[in-house]
């Protein structure tokens, strides 16, 4: 589904995002991308949106080389990813239903598809009876959910999250992270960028590791805890 090759970033100036990071994400697989700030998480997400091109190395997704893509196919390409981020970037002269609605009015979807796109993923955020709320009325938690809603209601293959409970006390970003996790289960590829390892630790899928640009660590949850392998026993 998704593959990193090489992948290096450099900005003008000299700034060196990323460094030949390679991982490949599978279909259907959940997986966080985590590192301190600056670490290049962002970067590595605004490639996968093609917001940014790689200086070196190759980006795969579904088949599809990103370095080549023509400029005129990336909106169809990005159509087919759900992108949430941590200021939620809603509309507030525009009600909860109507945020939700705006990417199948980009696509031109015949409004009664749309309005029961929109109301079926609210129902699975749990907003279904605030459709007619502004999101100035609601909590930090439920605008969050505003905006899983908006990423999912086209039924995107791929969702990515940048930092998704960055501005959440820790039991709402555990309520946003099973959300995810439900997502998942019906089968869309997911890479969430996040710093709380307090949170990420105690879930049971992959971890990429960024340090200043470099992938450092790829590991399953049940594989991060210190520990020696075999070779390193055998010399004690």
């Amino acid at each position: 589904m998704i593959t990193f090759d090489n992948v290096s970033k450099r900005y003008p100036g000299g700034h060196q995002a990323l460094n030949q990071v390679s991982f490949g994400l599978e279909d259907g697989e959940m997986a966080f991308l985590t590192g301190r700030s600056g670490a290049g998480k962002s970067t590595l997400l605004k490639l996968l949106m093609v917001m940014e091109k790689p200086s070196q190395g190759q980006i795969v997704v579904d088949g599809k080389n990103l370095g080549r893509l023509p400029h005129q196919q990336i909106p169809y390409y990005r159509r087919r990813i759900g992108v949430v981020f941590q200021d939620h970037q809603l509309l507030f002269d525009r009600s909860v239903f109507e945020n939700v609605a705006l990417p199948l009015q980009i696509e031109g979807y015949p409004k009664h598809e749309a309005d029961r796109r929109v109301r079926a993923a609210l129902d699975k955020v749990g907003l279904l009876k605030k459709e007619k709320m502004n999101p100035l009325m609601l909590s930090g938690g439920e605008q969050q959910r505003i905006g899983i809603a908006r990423a999912v209601v086209n039924r995107p293959r791929i969702l990515l999250a940048d930092e998704p409970t960055g501005n959440l006390d820790p039991e709402l970003a555990a309520e946003i992270m099973h959300l995810f996790e439900q997502f998942n289960q019906v089968g869309v590829s997911m890479l969430i960028a996040s710093h709380d390892l307090s949170l990420i630790t105690r879930l049971q899928h992959r971890i990429l590791t960024l340090d200043q640009g470099e992938l450092v660590q790829d590991a399953w949850q049940s594989a991060l805890p210190t520990r020696q392998e075999p070779h390193q026993r055998s010399q004690e």
